[in-house]
Parts: C-alpha cells; structure tokens; sequence
C-alpha cells in the first residue's frame, strides 16, 4: 500500500513538473476569475444593457416627437434660407434633455424666441429613453445624482456656510438676469429669465450645467459642483426667509417699487391736489352766492 502511495504521488510530482501543467493552472485561474467576475458583479452587465435598450426606444420616441425639429439623427434642421429651426444635439448630453423635456419646455409648438415651461408632454420613463438616446450621440453632460445638489450629510454649520457662499455666487453671476431673490425679469430680444423660486433642484442644476437658451453656460469647470449645489441651498433658503422690508411687490426691485411709487405715491398727490381744488371751488362759490 505504501509503495502504491509513494508510486501515485511520484507520478503526480512528474506530472505538475510537466510542460503543460502552467498552462493548465493558468486555464484554471482564468475560469475561476471569469465565474467569480459573473457570480457578483451582473448588475454591471444588465445595465449596459439596459442603456442600450433604453436608447433604442428613445430613438423611436425622438423619430415621432423630435426629429420634425432636429433631424432624424439629432443633426439640427435648418430652412432653405438658413433659419434654424431646431439646433443639433449632438454633445448636448443627457441632462439638457432631462431639463428641456422635463420642465415642458420641449416639445415646443413651434420655433420661437424662448420656450416657456409648461406641463411635461412625456412621463419619466420616456424623458429617461429620451435622454438615453441623445446621450448616445456624443459625450455630453450626465443627469446629476441626488448627492450633487443636495446637502444631507452636513452638519447645520456646514449647511449655513453653503447658503452664504451660494448667496455670493448668485448676487454675482445671477442678479443682473434672475433678480435679487430669483423672481427672474426681462432680457432683450423678446427673452426673459424665468422665476427659479420653488423649482426642482435637480433642474436648477442641469440649467447651470447645460446653459439652456440665452442662459449662460456654468460647466463644471468655471463653477464648479460644490459652488452649484451651494447656490441651490441658497435659493431653497429664500423659501423660508421672511421678507425684512414688508411687502415684497413680487420681489421685481425698481420695476415694480417705481410702478408702486407712480401709481399709488404720485397718484394719492394728484387726487389730494384735486380735492384741494375742487374744496377752494366751492368756497369760492359760497362767497360769491353771499355777497
């Protein structure tokens, strides 16, 4: 029996000595790690192609509600005399679409100046498929995650410190468009920045991202995400900040205080004038009726 054993672990020694035994265990090592890759990471795997699907069915929703606008492949559409219809939308990324399409803006009814918000045409799924589909077109910027334009997580010292540098950053770059407390105003040519009181953060975000219409560009390297998310926090803090000067007049600043002052200031002074006159008038009258 013991030179049975010795005999069988001789020849397994020759064996793994052999010139094919590293390749065996190499075989072997590749398998295990291809199997073990497999067994716990295929979510990894099914989101691929998840995408892929998701972009195929955006295609078909772009093709009926899109292309009329920006072309069958996203190219842009342009009339005989070189008026664009619909810019191409090639590199405008995922989250333009999600901003566009999910603040109503897109589909517009027709070309014009600025497309106002309105009530969303698709639902979530289809703005995803939407998305999905531009993005494929050329790298541009990603639908933010939650964590990018929030502020759980800090501390209450923390949270304040954000909303003081995003008030910084606002009266600096935003002022002059969406006013002192975001209530927007008019611009030239017809346009006009839209109130950003009480909007979704994450669209706030991806209009700082993407520059939509006369809005300017805000990428993440001139402003970077930290600074957008504090701007954010800022404006979520007007929701709650009382109104120090009393009534706000819709928060318009000099239209809406000079309105006020014309109508109400210099009006009371004309009627207190004209009472004053029609007062001296009819003294005069007593006086004439007497004598």
């Amino acid at each position: 029996m013991v030179r049975f054993l010795n005999r069988s672990a001789g020849r397994l020694s020759r064996h793994r000595r052999g010139p094919l035994a590293g390749l065996v265990v190499m075989l072997l090592g590749l398998l295990m790690t291809g199997g073990l890759y497999a067994a716990f990471a295929p979510a990894q795997a099914g989101s691929a192609e998840s995408d892929t699907a998701l972009a195929a069915k955006g295609r078909q929703l772009f093709l009926v509600g899109c292309a009329t606008c920006h072309g069958q492949n996203g190219e842009g559409v342009r009339t005989q005399d070189g008026n664009q219809i619909g810019p191409s939308l090639v590199g405008v990324g995922a989250a333009a679409v999600d901003f566009q399409v999910g603040t109503g803006r897109m589909p517009m009814a027709q070309p014009g100046q600025q497309a106002p918000q309105k009530t969303p045409v698709y639902s979530a799924d289809e703005i995803a498929q939407l998305a999905a589909y531009v993005a494929s077109l050329g790298p541009g910027p990603a639908i933010p995650d939650e964590s990018q334009y929030s502020l759980a997580g800090l501390t209450a010292a923390e949270r304040e410190a954000a909303i003081v540098r995003g008030g910084q950053i606002f009266l600096t770059n935003c002022t002059a468009c969406h006013n002192f407390e975001g209530s927007g105003g008019a611009m030239p040519r017809g346009g006009y920045a839209p109130k950003i009181r009480g909007v979704e953060p994450k669209y706030i975000y991806e209009a700082m991202l993407t520059g939509p219409q006369a809005m300017d560009t805000f990428s993440n390297g001139n402003l970077p995400p930290a600074e957008k998310r504090d701007v954010i926090a800022y404006l979520q803090s007007l929701e709650t900040q009382p109104a120090y000067g009393g009534f706000g007049l819709g928060g318009l600043g000099p239209v809406s205080e000079g309105l006020f002052a014309w109508l109400v200031g210099l009006g009371a002074l004309v009627g207190f004038a004209v009472w004053i006159a029609a007062h001296t008038t009819r003294s005069e009258k007593k006086k004439v009726d007497a004598t």
